[in-house]
């Protein structure tokens, strides 16, 4: 079955092509959309039955190599498009369409009566073939196209509503945000792959892998070549310091955020490290690096999400925090508890979303939560699932987030990292805080909408919201940690492909199961203390917090803009760029050096061409005083 695999890729590929040539012909909603996304649910299936072969297989045999054609043959570099089959890719292929299916079937109904309704599938199709080009992907190269084309992707849909106003800026403005700073964490990628390609001579993973294996833990290039490919993990995974694109990507409809900024997307920086895991574990200063920023965000981004009042915006900073969480986690070398968290999360978090865009939708596209309120009973589908997605995010067991989450944790933990794992400890409760404080602004406390009538969304938006409610519940469950006295399903399931790594690691894990169970019954307890307290302050004692707000009025401030980063970059980056563009590069390189150049030989040729005009004047009489003189300047020169 995993010679099939190119029709995962297809059936997307299709999906775009004919949605985005023809769909402005077809009349129905229905046939686009619908159309749309059985091309995803059939790519599923075709992942889902590739699974389900390498389950029948050993361990040592999970691994196939499918080649198309040789894509690029020049010099020593030989590429060529073929994709990987192996339990770490299809992993990623199930989680990004079965999600993905999901979510396209969710926006049948959101966009609903959109005029570019056509074009927002077709796009949707588009990220799909190029995510799974990422994932499968058997070398660096076809990796960094899906990487390019899954940017594309995002500003295009980001963008989607191009014509609307979002806060500060328009949508256009938000997606080219996204671009650009994507652009400059692609730049380390990109430097990274020449400096591989130099060293390595190959940007194939077998030919890499297989000569990293035989270097030394700390060589000092595949430290650069690392740090390099992070930095565009950074940008893509929306870390410090790039991480200002995410919040303002919410511009885009809200099932892009669910999809794009949540599920998949937006988690190509820890896969890519995941794939990378030879690489880093000879790199003990990189994956220090790699740690010490993801617990930073995690905690960093998680202060933000306490106090923003924009439904999406809270989700939007607890994604950074999370993406924080799973790079921890490639930092101290749980590769797996990482792909774990990638996976858990993707269900709850594309709920949350989901959830947040069905109480817009009931609000008509309120996004303020201190305009929300009361909808418990307006939506209980929506309550008792987004109240779910809550509970798994801020780890509460038995739902999936307390398994991954907490494995995270551990792992920072018996790797020595006492401060990483207090770090990832307070981001846990700033988590289940800021999450409770959602639910409860936005169903539990007395309506604030006004007028308005809230209604449940349609089934073919409950339904989704459902099964990843389902999912985000259970998931966990086949990564019950060996402590529990079974059997880890889904570290066993991936063990092969970090084999290599975990025999690098410098470092040694620390095993004692009463420690763990201990860690395990502290985080929990922190994560119930940010519930209760989120739940006591808004449901019962808001003037508590009404004074906390004038009281701490200047932290509340710098908190709630963002601690005035984007300010700060667009003072120290973006506007001297701008100056020295116009001023430097336009009005003096272009238009005097280039322009000027141009001009000049122009007017230089006018002159000559005049004097040249005055000689050849057609009188016949001048043409013998000319040869006269000649004549007598040539004997001047003889005699």
């Amino acid at each position: 079955m995993h010679r099939y695999i190119g029709l995962a890729l297809l059936f997307p590929l299709l999906g775009f092509i004919i949605n985005g040539l023809f769909g402005w012909r077809i009349k129905k909603e229905k046939i686009i959309g619908w159309f749309g996304s059985l091309t995803v649910g059939a790519s599923f299936l075709v992942s889902f039955l590739i699974y389900i072969e390498l389950i029948g297989l050993p361990s040592y045999e999970r691994k196939f190599i499918v080649e198309y054609f040789n894509w690029i043959k020049t010099g020593g570099l030989d590429v060529s498009f073929s994709y990987l089959v192996d339990p770490l890719s299809v992993l990623m292929a199930m989680v990004v369409t079965g999600v993905g299916f999901l979510i396209h079937i969710y926006s049948i109904g959101y966009m609903h009566g959109d005029r570019g309704f056509a074009r927002f599938f077709a796009y949707l199709n588009l990220f799909i073939f190029m995510m799974l080009n990422l994932v499968l992907a058997d070398n660096y190269l076809l990796m960094f196209l899906g990487w390019e084309g899954v940017g594309l992707c995002s500003y295009l849909l980001i963008g989607f509503w191009y014509d609307r106003p979002f806060e500060k800026m328009t949508t256009s403005d938000a997606g080219r945000k996204a671009f650009i700073v994507n652009r400059i964490g692609d730049f380390g990628f990109l430097i990274g792959l020449f400096l591989m390609y130099k060293y390595f001579g190959s940007l194939n993973f077998n030919t890499v892998f297989s000569i990293a294996n035989k270097l030394q833990v700390g060589d000092t290039t595949v430290f650069w070549i690392t740090l390099l490919l992070f930095i565009g993990a950074t940008g893509k995974s929306a870390q410090i310091p790039l991480y200002v694109w995410l919040p303002d990507a919410m511009a885009g409809p809200t099932p892009v955020s669910a999809l794009i900024h949540a599920a998949t997307m937006v988690t190509a920086g820890v896969y890519m490290i995941a794939r990378s895991s030879v690489l880093y574990a000879l790199a003990p200063t990189t994956m220090t690096i790699v740690a010490i920023i993801g617990a930073l965000t995690a905690v960093y981004s998680a202060s933000m999400g306490l106090v923003q009042n924009g439904i999406k915006k809270v989700l939007a900073y607890s994604t950074i925090s999370q993406l924080g969480y799973m790079f921890l986690a490639m930092g101290v070398g749980a590769f797996s508890a990482g792909i774990f968290h990638l996976t858990t999360h993707a269900f709850f978090k594309a709920l949350l979303f989901l959830g947040a865009g069905a109480v817009m939708h009931a609000l008509d596209n309120e996004e303020d939560i201190q305009k929300m309120g009361g909808l418990k009973d307006k939506l209980p589908i929506t309550y008792k699932t987004f109240f779910i997605a809550s509970l798994a995010i801020a780890g509460i067991p038995p739902l999936s987030g307390f398994f991954s989450k907490d494995e995270i944790l551990w792992g920072a933990y018996s790797q020595g990292s006492f401060w990483l794992w207090l770090i990832g400890v307070i981001g846990a409760f700033m988590t289940a805080f800021y999450m409770f404080r959602l639910v409860a602004l936005v169903f539990e406390t007395p309506p604030r909408y006004g007028a308005k009538h809230p209604h449940e969304a349609p089934k073919v938006m409950t339904v989704p919201l459902v099964i990843l409610g389902f999912f985000s519940a259970v998931s966990g469950f086949i990564g019950i940690p060996e402590s529990f006295g079974v059997k880890n399903l889904f570290h066993h399931w991936l063990e092969p492909v970090f084999e290599d790594a975990s025999a690098k690691l410098t470092f040694e894990t620390a095993h004692s199961s009463f420690a763990e169970f201990l860690l395990m019954i502290i985080s929990v307890s922190i994560a119930i203390a940010g519930i209760l307290l989120a739940r006591y302050l808004y449901l019962k004692r808001m003037d508590i917090v009404r004074n906390l707000t004038q009281n701490l009025s200047g932290l509340y401030k710098l908190v709630y803009n963002k601690y005035y980063v984007d300010e700060i970059y667009d003072a120290i980056v973006v506007k001297p760029v701008t100056w020295g563009s116009e001023k430097l590069l336009w009005k003096f390189f272009d238009v005097k050096i280039v322009d000027g150049a141009v001009n000049g030989s122009a007017k230089l040729t006018s002159i000559v061409s005049s004097v040249l005009r005055f000689i050849q004047n057609g009188i016949v009489q001048f043409y013998a005083v000319v040869f006269v003189i000649g004549i007598l300047i040539i004997l001047w020169l003889i005699f």
